[in-house]
């Protein structure tokens, strides 16, 4: 079945040629970028919505089963933590270009330079992020408002994704994705951080030496919510991420988190992995708990 992120992706690349073709100027475009940052996720939510609620009129157990299927995919833990470990694989091996070429599928920057330490660093960097994008943020809104709000969530994450960038040509038309995303991650993303700190005791780290590193660069990256995940991950595994990276052929100083003295080395990239799926199975029994306070009030 298609996932129902390759749908929200074919909306936007359908929009996105015909929005730039009728609004030229920056202020029009920015106007057009801000109903499609409405208008994907809405779509998204009352799609989702609709097509539980007929499977819901059916018979109670088809709605069940389309709750969990959609519920499903919106968690990306499986796929993120298969994309670094093909990159852990290639890198044990002693296949520099494949690695490169794997880690490409899980980050923005240029690739094709990158050594050994600077694969291991961007594949720890992505894994760190997208346990709050793509797996603890999902299940956040997953239980806050089901299926319909966790799939607007990913519309969102999607389109910032796509169009949320700082280039000129995405600047405008996608500014608005871009502070709608940062708007939806703001509570995911600090407990995302928390979640990976607390995770770090599953590996006999220590905890408040991490927490003391999160707390103290957590502010230091340009997003106002990638550099928390980031942060707890380099300081539960105390490691040194950020640092310099080339986008686009361009190179672009980013500030330095965590402990300088270690840089990542590929065997950081499973603990990275590990500390993901730890913090995820912590928000679910965090999940399960607030769902049952709940449907005790």
């Amino acid at each position: 079945m298609p996932h129902p992120v390759r749908w929200m992706g074919a909306c936007i690349n359908r929009c996105e040629p015909v929005l730039r073709k009728q609004f030229v100027s920056p202020l029009s475009r920015r106007a057009a970028g801000s109903i499609l940052a409405v208008f994907v996720p809405a779509l998204s939510f009352l799609v989702a919505w609709g097509a539980l609620h007929v499977a819901f009129l059916v018979h109670p157990w088809l709605g069940n089963l389309l709750w969990i299927v959609l519920g499903y995919t919106t968690l990306a833990a499986k796929d993120l933590a298969n994309h670094a470990w093909a990159v852990y694989h290639h890198l044990c091996s002693g296949s520099l270009q494949e690695a490169r070429q794997a880690v490409s599928l899980m980050v923005g920057r240029d690739t094709n330079r990158l050594t050994e330490t600077e694969i291991s660093r961007a594949t720890v960097e992505s894994v760190a992020e997208n346990t709050s994008d793509g797996v603890i943020a999902p299940l956040f809104y997953l239980v806050i408002g089901g299926p319909p709000l966790a799939l607007a969530y990913k519309a969102v994450n999607t389109l910032d994704s796509m169009i949320g960038h700082q280039d000129e040509s995405h600047r405008d038309i996608g500014w608005a994705s871009a502070k709608l995303d940062d708007l939806a991650n703001f509570i995911p993303s600090r407990l995302s951080a928390s979640l990976l700190v607390v995770s770090s005791l599953f590996r006999h780290a220590a905890v408040a030496s991490a927490w003391n590193l999160y707390r103290r660069d957590c502010a230091k990256h340009a997003s106002p919510n990638s550099g928390h995940p980031e942060a707890a991950m380099a300081g539960a595994l105390r490691i040194l991420l950020g640092g310099p990276a080339v986008y686009d052929g361009v190179r672009v100083e980013r500030p330095q988190i965590s402990d300088p003295a270690n840089v990542p080395q590929p065997r950081h990239v499973p603990l990275a992995i590990e500390l993901m799926w730890i913090s995820f199975g912590l928000a679910i029994v965090l999940a399960v708990v607030c769902a049952t306070l709940w449907n005790r009030m």
